[in-house]
C-alpha cells in the first residue's frame, strides 16, 4: 500500500505565504511517477492546483499560477507546494495525492490520496 501525508498548513493572513510538504512511501512500479496538490473548500468540488512528471515538468491550474510554485526533491517521492500572496479564497484542505501514471500528469486520476491538510486565509 501507498501512503502519502501531507503536513505544513495552518493560518496565515491574507498576503502571507505558507508552504505545503508531502511524502509518499510503500511500493510503487515506476520511482518518479505523476504526484500533485488538489484543494477542497466547503461545498465545492475537489479541484487541481498543480502536478508534477518524473521528470520535473508541472502543471497549474490556469488561475493559481504565479503564485503557486509545486517542486519535487530528488529522491522523487517528496512534494512540495509554495504558496505566495495568499487569498482568503485560497482557505481550503489541501491533498496530495500519487498517480500510477507518469507524464501528462495533470490529465490523469489520482490512485492514492493523503488525509489532507487544512489551509486558512483570513483577511
Amino acid at each position: 500500500q501507498v501512503q502519502v501525508v501531507e503536513s505544513g498548513g495552518g493560518s496565515v493572513q491574507a498576503g502571507g505565504s505558507l508552504r505545503l510538504s508531502c511524502v509518499a512511501s510503500g511500493v510503487l512500479m515506476h520511482a518518479r511517477p505523476c504526484m500533485g496538490w488538489f484543494r477542497q473548500a466547503p461545498g465545492k468540488e475537489r479541484a487541481k492546483v498543480a502536478t508534477m512528471a518524473s521528470d520535473g515538468s508541472t502543471a497549474y491550474a490556469p488561475s493559481l499560477e504565479g503564485r503557486f510554485t509545486i517542486s519535487r526533491d530528488g529522491a522523487g517521492n517528496r512534494l512540495y507546494l509554495q504558496m505566495m500572496s495568499l487569498k482568503p479564497e485560497d482557505s481550503a484542505v489541501y491533498y496530495c495525492a500519487v498517480s500510477r501514471d507518469v507524464w501528462d500528469c495533470y490529465n490523469k486520476d489520482y490512485d492514492f490520496w493523503g488525509q489532507g491538510t487544512q489551509v486558512t486565509v483570513s483577511s
